[in-house]
């Protein structure tokens, strides 16, 4: 596969229409003198104009709907879907990033890489193939000025990327992959001999090495396709040639991580779950679980 061939088709989604106003508007933002602190909530501060203000403050809004975050951006906060400071604080007491060369698969607006940084990685390379998640990339990375490389691939690319890496993060992507083993086999191919993988999906209970497979929708989110037990999971992980797979942790979507705010547009959670049991899902599955898994090559 040629990805610089790819790379040039999809750099012309950026001139999609409901893209690229919003492209415009970016290259439109004011240099400013900023400094910034990548805790649970990455917040950029510095001195600006009132109007610089309204400015940044309407292409931050016009950028909806934001999944992950949070972020303060000049005292604004940008309240995302997620607060997916937990899911990496959960994490990253199990990883040391120091010199690696780093991937987030399915890295959204980059909240994850732009956390990172503080472990000094070699590199960081984001895949996702939203424009828009791009735009909000670029948008937080214009006052952070990272050397995160943000590309417009997804997983099925990586085995064809021009370099290995040390540690791929997997987050959220496998249960909308269609052929979950080929994407784990996929991600096996990006990584060094010597390299891992930090993986969540949405999983069942049970002993058994079975899967759930949604007939039409989960959570009222029709690209889900497989839901395994942890022993499913293993038996994929495994036959997608990785050796060592261990469990991290487990655990509940609940509201504290997953709501409906005024900076998305449509449903979150709340309206995912049955209204009179919590634990079950409007279509009566299982309510969304999480396995956290380290797994090496």
């Amino acid at each position: 596969m040629n990805l610089n061939l790819v790379r040039n088709e999809r750099k012309k989604w950026l001139t999609w229409k409901n893209i690229a106003p919003l492209q415009e508007a970016l290259f439109q933002l004011p240099v400013v003198d900023s400094n910034y602190t990548l805790e649970d909530c990455i917040r950029i501060e510095g001195d600006i104009t009132p109007f610089q203000k309204e400015q940044i403050d309407k292409l931050a809004w016009d950028l909806r709907p934001w999944r992950k975050g949070p972020f303060e951006i000049f005292g604004t906060l940008i309240d995302s879907e997620w607060n997916s400071a937990i899911k990496y604080n959960l994490l990253s007491k199990h990883f040391d990033l120091k010199d690696k060369n780093v991937a987030d698969i399915g890295c959204n607006n980059g909240y994850y890489m732009f956390r990172m940084l503080e472990q000094n990685p070699n590199k960081i390379v984001g895949f996702d193939p939203s424009p828009l998640c791009l735009t909000q990339f670029q948008f937080i990375n214009h006052f952070i000025k990272s050397s995160i490389n943000y590309e417009l691939l997804g997983v099925e690319h990586l085995e064809f990327y021009e370099e290995k890496f040390d540690v791929i993060f997997c987050l959220g992507v496998l249960y909308h992959r269609s052929d979950p083993i080929g994407a784990l086999k996929s991600l096996k191919k990006g990584l060094q001999k010597t390299g891992e993988l930090y993986l969540d999906t949405f999983m069942i209970e049970g002993d058994e090495d079975i899967a759930l497979t949604p007939q039409k929708t989960y959570s009222k989110i029709p690209n889900i396709y497989f839901i395994p037990t942890i022993p499913a999971l293993k038996n994929w992980c495994m036959r997608a040639g990785f050796s060592e797979i261990e469990i991290l942790q487990l655990s509940q979507t609940n509201q504290n991580e997953q709501r409906k705010t005024d900076w998305i547009q449509g449903e979150s959670l709340d309206n995912f779950l049955d209204p009179n049991n919590p634990n079950l899902t409007i279509e009566g599955y299982p309510a969304p679980k999480r396995v956290y898994i380290r797994a090496k090559v």
